[in-house]
Formats: structure tokens, sequence, C-alpha cells
């Protein structure tokens, strides 16, 4: 029966970690992109177009 009551606190605990570390990172800023990976498929690398303009210029 005393093994219920610690399973009990430890998982209230463990929740309590997880509240607090997800109310830190909302308050963080780390939720405020919305848009952006939504539409960063869409967009090319930086890196491939730097190479496919220097090819142009080689040419």
């Amino acid at each position: 029966m005393q093994i219920i009551f610690v399973l009990i606190i430890v998982s209230i605990g463990i929740a309590t970690i997880f509240l607090l570390s997800f109310l830190w990172a909302t308050k963080s800023g780390q939720y405020d992109d919305t848009y952006g990976p939504a539409v960063r498929m869409l967009f090319d690398d930086e890196v491939e177009q730097v190479e496919s303009k220097q090819t142009k210029v080689c040419k």
C-alpha cells in the first residue's frame, strides 16, 4: 500500500516538472513562429542558390 503513495507522489512530481517546462517554453517564445515552418520547405536553400549563381558565372 505504501508503494502506491510513493508512485502517486513521484508521478505528480514528474507532471509538475513537465508543466513548468511547458510554461517556460511558451513564455520564452518558442512557439511564436507558426508561419515559418509551414512554408520553409517551399523555398530553396541559400546554398543551392549560391551554387547555381557560381555555375552561371563560370559559363
